[in-house]
């Protein structure tokens, strides 16, 4: 049975070299896939990281075609995910891998394994601890789970810092630039204060200098390096709301050697960029009722491009194909994508901060002396 593909949401050149690589990938796999039109294909690919690309995805998902997202991004809401940029080896392990879940591709069969030779004798062991009744031996460390693995402490615990008192600008109903956008100006010299900052302001490039380690109390732990502009941490954001409210300061973040940062990190897990942290501090800022400073909550807010949306979220997809529609207030953005008002404005703030979203101004009007220009314009001008 051949196995057919399309493509859709993708510009010219994205599906001539998808098309390249596809040859070279089937060719690697067997010959066992056929490139037909979407509407024919099985499986489609869809260009993730387009303006229009998230809504093919949303027809065809509703139309139970199973989807392939071509993205940059380290996840996806599609089926399956291809990687960019374009790599024949990638695409030839997911196509091999389709084909084995689809049962095209018959599961190459396990050899038996001859048993192992008879120990030689050894000096007696002493005996292992014995286990109380009722309890489990402790797992190996490459058997615990993420939570199980014990955390480096202080020896001496600091209380969590004092919540700071909120400022004019926020009992005026906007927030202070402070709490909000992060700063890019260098630390401040050692005979001046230093300025109230939240863990999203120290998330900014010219802050923190080299890799650095960050947790409260009994909470996950964040390696944060700054210099790739990547943490590794915790995949659900919401375990790390607590970090993002009050004020942190520089003795909080403790510097990682090399070789700590190799064996920790490796049990966090991949890199995640440093923009998604900064994306949920944003989303927290306003706590549903005020936006970033120097945005007009009156004004008609777009998209510029689709963001990737967080599963935690689900209604984050709603107010994003809302948006994608042109520029809208927020009650309209909240009308259009039946989420409330508080939830919209969160949305957009992480997306103002990240550069996924921007405030719509109205050009222009154009010079009466350009309007009446051309043959027309100068025949009424005699």
């Amino acid at each position: 049975m051949a196995l057919t593909l399309g493509t859709t949401g993708m510009d010219s050149t994205t599906e001539a070299d998808l098309r390249t690589a596809f040859k070279i990938a089937n060719a690697q796999s067997g010959d066992r896939w056929q490139m037909l039109d979407e509407n024919a294909a099985d499986f489609v690919i869809v260009d993730m990281d387009s303006m229009y690309g998230p809504m093919s995805w949303l027809r065809l998902h509703a139309a139970g075609k199973r989807v392939i997202g071509l993205t940059s991004a380290p996840r996806t809401q599609t089926d399956y995910r291809l990687g960019r940029p374009l790599n024949p080896d990638g695409f030839t392990a997911l196509l091999t891998q389709i084909a084995l879940e689809n049962g095209v591709l018959p599961k190459a069969p396990i050899a038996p394994v001859a048993p192992p030779p008879a120990p030689a004798p050894s000096a007696p062991k002493s005996p292992a601890p014995a286990v109380p009744s009722g309890m489990s031996p402790a797992p190996l460390p490459q058997d615990q789970l993420p939570e199980e693995r014990p955390q480096p402490v202080k020896e001496e615990a600091k209380a969590p810092p004092p919540a700071p008192t909120l400022p004019a600008s926020v009992a005026a109903g906007t927030l202070a630039p402070t709490t909000i956008k992060p700063s890019t100006a260098a630390l401040p010299p050692a005979h001046t204060p230093a300025v109230p900052r939240g863990l999203a302001d120290w998330l900014a490039p010219g802050l923190l200098a080299g890799r650095v380690r960050y947790g409260r109390n009994a909470g996950p732990t964040l390696l944060i390096d700054p210099a790739s502009r990547q943490y590794h941490g915790p995949a659900a954001l919401k375990s790390l709301a607590s970090y993002f409210e009050g004020v942190v300061v520089a003795g909080d973040f403790a510097a990682v050697d090399p070789a700590a940062w190799a064996r920790e990190s490796t049990a966090l897990g991949a890199a995640q960029p440093l923009s998604r942290l900064q994306w949920y501090g944003a989303l927290l800022a306003g706590k549903g009722k005020f936006l970033l400073p120097g945005y007009d909550p009156t004004g008609h807010f777009r998209l510029t491009k689709w963001p990737q949306t967080e599963r935690e979220f689900p209604k984050h997809f709603r107010i994003a194909t809302a948006m994608m529609k042109g520029p809208a207030t927020l009650d309209e953005v909240a009308a259009a994508s039946g989420v409330a008002r508080e939830e919209v404005i969160d949305f957009v703030n992480a997306n103002l901060a990240t550069g996924y979203a921007e405030q719509y101004q109205e050009p222009e009007p154009e010079p009466d002396s350009q309007k009446s220009g051309g043959l027309f314009g100068r025949l009424r001008g005699k």
